[in-house]
């Protein structure tokens, strides 16, 4: 193994151990010691790629907004632009909360601190509102519904998403469907509220 590629390693570690760690605990309660133990590596290794809590902490928000910002352009080219855009992706995200502890974490991080890079809703919201535009303009959605309603509920649905992920989910309850699964249900009832015809 190269040099490169055993930093490139190292980094990877370090990155993948403090999401852990701030999805446990979140940034105020996270411990460099704690994520070098995870990681299996020295705290000047951990300096020497990331000088600063906080420059880790960036470096986990880059990622998840990277593989978010990922899954966007995924269903972009899969799915017709409009309503049903805006449906795919907001489950598609759940799932990417559920089963990626660095998107988790990015989630999160975007909620608890106020610097770093962009936030992980950043990745996404603004493609949401430009859907949501084309959907009324096109008859996606019912005259009289506003896209910055719609744009609202996207956002307070993935919100509850990572609330109830990070709280263990459906499962831990002893339901047998996902978040994303929930949020497809709840996404069917509210669209016979805002479905324009056709839709």
């Amino acid at each position: 193994m190269t040099i490169q590629e055993r930093a490139a390693r190292t980094r990877g570690l370090l990155v993948l151990a403090a999401a852990r760690e701030i999805d446990r605990v979140g940034y105020e309660g996270a411990r460099l010691s704690r994520i070098c133990e995870s990681a299996g590596v020295s705290m000047g290794a951990l300096t020497f790629h990331f000088p600063s809590k906080g420059a880790l902490a960036d470096a986990v928000q880059e990622q998840g907004w990277s593989l978010a910002r990922s899954l966007v352009d995924a269903v972009l080219t899969s799915v017709e632009p409009g309503l049903q855009a805006v449906v795919e992706l907001t489950v598609r995200l759940a799932e990417l909360l559920e089963q990626d502890v660095v998107v988790r974490s990015a989630a999160r991080l975007g909620g608890e601190r106020q610097a770093g890079p962009e936030p992980w809703v950043r990745a996404w919201l603004p493609v949401v509102e430009e859907l949501l535009e084309q959907a009324r303009r096109d008859g996606g959605l019912r005259s009289g519904h506003r896209p910055e309603t719609v744009t609202a509920m996207v956002t307070y649905l993935l919100a509850g998403a990572e609330s109830q992920i990070r709280g263990g989910g459906p499962a831990a309850s002893g339901g047998a469907v996902s978040v994303a699964g929930q949020l497809e249900e709840i996404w069917r009832l509210a669209l016979r509220g805002i479905a324009g015809p056709g839709t």
